[in-house]
């Protein structure tokens, strides 16, 4: 039998700002002390949140200013890893929608954005999970395929 996992400490979120036509993708640059690396919006899950998306729309609120989305939805995936403190941490992500490629006012946890085809973005996020969550929000957003006629 193999060693159980240990328990997660932290909950954390994730989100994807998006708009369509086409789909570009909001990115976050972090300033020198933070590595200056490129990320969606993120952070914790404190113990007021009413639950994951409400956590969302709080860092949503706190990083960009946005408060108001086409849609919000998560990408029904997780990721367990482990924090800063040493502690099993997970992260969860969502998809969020504005109609058009907004100006978001950032806070003092990022120095800049751009708005980017998912290429360039997937290119450019520092982590494999949010290169991973871009290709699963991808995924969510393109249309089904074409129906087999055998089961029409």
């Amino acid at each position: 039998m193999g060693a159980a996992e240990p328990p997660i400490a932290q909950e954390c979120v994730e989100g994807y700002l998006y708009c369509r036509g086409p789909v570009r993708l909001l990115v976050l640059r972090r300033p020198p002390e933070r590595g200056r690396i490129w990320v969606p919006v993120s952070g914790k899950v404190d113990p007021t949140d009413p639950d994951l998306e409400g956590a969302l729309r709080r860092e949503l609120q706190e990083e960009t200013g946005f408060t108001e989305f086409a849609r919000l939805f998560p990408l029904d995936w997780s990721v367990p890893f482990d924090g800063p403190d040493g502690r099993r941490w997970r992260l969860h992500a969502f998809g969020a929608e504005l109609p058009g490629p907004a100006v978001p006012t950032l806070s003092r946890e990022h120095e800049a954005f751009e708005w980017v085809d998912p290429a360039i973005a997937i290119e450019r996020l520092h982590y494999e999970d949010n290169r991973e969550a871009v290709r699963r929000l991808l995924a969510h957003l393109a249309p089904p395929g074409p129906t087999d006629p055998s089961h029409v």
